[in-house]
């Protein structure tokens, strides 16, 4: 039977059709997307690196993206990434998946240090692109220069195609969270020391939503052995800016983990 979605905390949400010739006791690689991203935004990337690693590959629309069910709430809180975390646990564990490693960009990679910190007996690696660990004026700025884009050029009118009639909360709640005045507060250093775990922290020397300081800080306070891999040139999608660097490295990190085919 193909399934496309899994009900979580009585909420339906919609993987990538790679989840039809998933293989449990095989490592699963699981993208998580990025603050106003889905599915369908990471295009073939994923693919590719199951060509490469022989993993199984998954993706899903986090609950108010995509194609999954609306926004179960009205505004987020200050431990909004860390609940996403646990529901990824609870896929992890629906699936049946013992052995695991988290790709994940921006808020998606943000969402894997936290799942890694709480899961550390089923995730063997991640890797993240553009994370934050902490809140920079570099991100309020990206923000605020995305909430004009976004009332005054077509940015709206290509998320549409993607979230539909959830685009205008997928942008506000993220918009409004990040640049609320308590969220200046956010800070998930305290995680960090729990990750036992390799990581591959990839981040663009020219991202428009953060600094080298994100990185410093991972790499700085994860336990596992973290590798850092800056892009000159490079903003906050990496794996779009640059796919060859960055699949290279991908390819060669899941190559250097436990991994089981």
């Amino acid at each position: 039977m193909i399934i496309l979605s899994l009900i979580i905390d009585n909420h339906q949400l919609h993987f990538s059709n790679d989840i039809e010739a998933l293989v449990p006791e095989k490592t699963t690689i699981i993208f998580l997307h990025d603050s106003l991203g889905c599915v369908a935004l990471w295009r073939d990337f994923p693919k590719k690196i199951a060509s490469e690693t022989a993993c199984n590959i998954i993706s899903y629309d986090r609950n108010g993206y995509g194609k999954s069910d609306p926004f179960i709430c009205t505004e987020r809180d200050l431990d909004y990434l860390k609940k996403e975390a646990l529901v990824l646990g609870k896929i992890i564990d629906q699936l049946s998946l013992k052995s695991v490693i988290l790709f994940g960009h921006s808020d998606g990679g943000s969402i894997a240090l936290l799942a890694a910190a709480l899961f550390p007996e089923k995730i063997i690696g991640i890797i993240t692109e553009g994370a934050h660990v902490f809140v920079e004026e570099e991100t309020l700025n990206g923000i605020k220069t995305a909430v004009f884009a976004y009332q005054n050029t077509n940015l709206r009118e290509k998320l549409l195609k993607y979230h539909s009639n959830k685009t205008d909360a997928v942008f506000n709640m993220w918009a409004k969270t990040w640049l609320s005045p308590a969220f200046k507060s956010w800070n998930i250093e305290d995680c960090l020391p729990k990750i036992k775990c390799p990581a591959l922290i990839i981040q663009g020397k020219k991202d428009e939503y953060g600094t080298i300081e994100q990185v410093n800080s991972i790499i700085e306070n994860t336990t596992g052995e973290s590798t850092a891999l800056m892009l000159s040139d490079i903003g906050h999608t990496p794996h779009k800016e640059s796919p060859e660097i960055v699949f290279k490295n991908v390819i060669s990190f899941v190559a250097s983990l436990p991994i089981i085919i």
